[in-house]
């Protein structure tokens, strides 16, 4: 309704000009920069489906013909120039390098020549590629990319053993998609139908996968950028997508599940959060505002405006530093330390509660700083800057790679739940860099935490007041169409706009 939709700019402005201030005595490099978007080696064993009796395929028959181990590190990247994966596409196989991305459902690769890529997939070269005569769009939080629908043949040479047939979205024009330095063409998105463009009528990728290759209906990721230069020119830190189940050498410990909430999103339900071990004692329901996602394309842990001032006033109570700049906080600025010394004795754990799969329950998942106090850079060779892991959020919580970097993550989509173990490459320094624990008790929260309030009782007025213009407006409306009206047209018909407003009040 238009109330509605009026009360939520109202608390967009609302919460655009809340700021908080702070100031940092360190070196400071100013600067804008784009925020998007090991395991022991082992003999290969063949591997077949196996069910665990929970409904997860395990890695554990060596007379099966799936071999796990094989899609093991089939990633390269890391968090600040993404995961991606190599693929072959069409006939002859073009090989292109695409982006995980667990927060769309579209598959795509560049189809044009672009400054920032250095090949794409040519339609024309390809024997088996089929146009479906149909446009498509899609707009990410950034950058956007358009093209035209297809269909053909894709083969991923550490992946699940098969050559599937699958829609393709061929990009013709992007803009802020492709960006320097990335060293993929394409995204790969993993979601569900509901999100595909143009519509939901275009099967996803892992769909395909599925029906066609006769898999379980289960993917897990693990992302090994964990404490890594999101800049550094050094070799790609990698991962793991494993297709069809999980892989036991690359986490350990126990795997914990959370329900997925809803299926177009991966999205999941946080009950709170934790700064070192100060509970920020907010309404549940503010954690979830919108939703809260799991999404590898997302590079940092995003947070609903409030939470996330919460989050940043938390930090800066319990650091070692006392004062810190604004700047370091929404992004602009990096902070530096002389070349050697460490920042992350500075700042404490943060830690999100998650319900678990046992409604009364909750588990708690764990990052040190060294996962969202990041490397970025050096400085002339003598200082070594960092960025904040964090941004505040207009469209819901956003479990990123920040985050993700932490834990091997389980997308059982069979059961519809999300599993998280410690990824056994979240290490640095022989330092644990993420934790896990649980259960706790889930009797301190909301029966439901998915559904978004406004807690400021000035929303509220707000709210109801635009409701009460709205009534008002639509009383007026009826009146007119039920008095007599003396300026109707030679033909005596209602005027197409009166007639949308009649059918609207029916």
């Amino acid at each position: 309704s238009f109330s509605t939709m009026a009360a939520t700019v109202v608390l967009a402005l609302y919460f655009d000009v809340s700021k908080c201030y702070f100031s940092i005595p360190l070196k400071i490099y100013t600067g804008k920069f784009n925020v998007s978007a090991e395991g022991a080696s082992a003999p290969v064993r063949r591997v077949a489906l196996m069910s665990d009796g929970n409904g997860l395929s395990l890695a554990s028959d060596p007379t099966g013909t799936v071999n796990f181990l094989d899609m093991v590190q089939n990633l390269e990247g890391d968090s600040g120039r993404g995961y991606y994966i190599e693929m072959s596409i069409g006939t002859p196989g073009q090989k292109l390098n695409i982006l995980v991305d667990t927060g769309s459902s579209n598959f795509a690769v560049a189809a044009a020549q672009h400054p920032f890529i250095t090949h794409y997939f040519n339609t024309a070269l390809s024997s088996t590629y089929q146009l479906a005569g149909r446009t498509v769009a899609v707009r990410y939080t950034q950058g956007n990319w358009e093209g035209e629908l297809g269909i053909d043949r894709v083969l991923i040479p550490n992946g699940p053993n098969g050559t599937i047939v699958v829609n393709i979205a061929a990009i013709m024009s992007s803009d802020g998609f492709f960006l320097p330095g990335v060293n993929w063409q394409g995204i790969l998105g993993l979601a569900y139908p509901t999100l595909a463009r143009p519509d939901s009528s275009v099967e996803p990728f892992f769909n395909s996968v599925v029906q066609q290759l006769r898999i379980p209906n289960i993917f897990s990721l693990q992302m090994c950028g964990a404490g890594l230069s999101a800049s550094s020119t050094a070799d790609p830190a990698g991962g793991s997508l494993i297709m069809g189940g999980i892989e036991p050498t690359l986490y350990q410990g126990s795997v914990w599940y959370t329900p997925i909430v809803e299926e177009w999103y991966y999205q999941v339900e946080v009950l709170k959060l934790e700064v070192g071990d100060q509970n920020l004692d907010l309404d549940c329901r503010e954690y979830n505002m919108d939703k809260a996602i799991v999404d590898s394309g997302t590079t940092l842990l995003r947070l609903p405006v409030n939470v996330f001032n919460a989050v940043v006033e938390a930090i800066t109570r319990s650091s070692l530093i006392q004062e810190f700049s604004s700047g370091f906080w929404d992004g602009t600025k990096l902070a530096c330390w002389m070349k050697g010394e460490s920042p992350w004795r500075f700042f404490p754990k943060l830690s999100i509660y998650l319900r678990a799969t046992n409604s009364s329950q909750s588990f708690r998942i764990t990052i040190l700083p060294q996962l969202y106090i990041q490397p970025i850079t050096d400085v002339d060779g003598t200082l070594d800057c960092f960025r904040f892991g964090l941004s505040s959020s207009s469209n819901g919580l956003v479990i990123g790679a920040t985050v993700m970097e932490g834990f091997y993550v389980i997308f059982d989509r069979a059961q519809k739940r999300l599993g998280f173990a410690l990824s056994n490459c979240a290490v640095s320094g022989g330092v644990a860099l993420s934790e896990i624990a649980g259960p706790f008790s889930a009797a301190d929260v909301a029966a439901n935490c998915s559904g978004g309030i406004l807690k400021e009782p000035i929303m509220w007025v707000i709210s109801y007041t635009l409701m009460a213009i709205c009534a008002l407006v639509l009383i007026i409306l009826l009146l007119l169409l039920v008095l007599p009206c003396r300026r109707r047209n030679y033909s005596g018909e209602i005027t197409d706009e009166s007639s949308l407003v009649r059918h609207r009040i029916k």
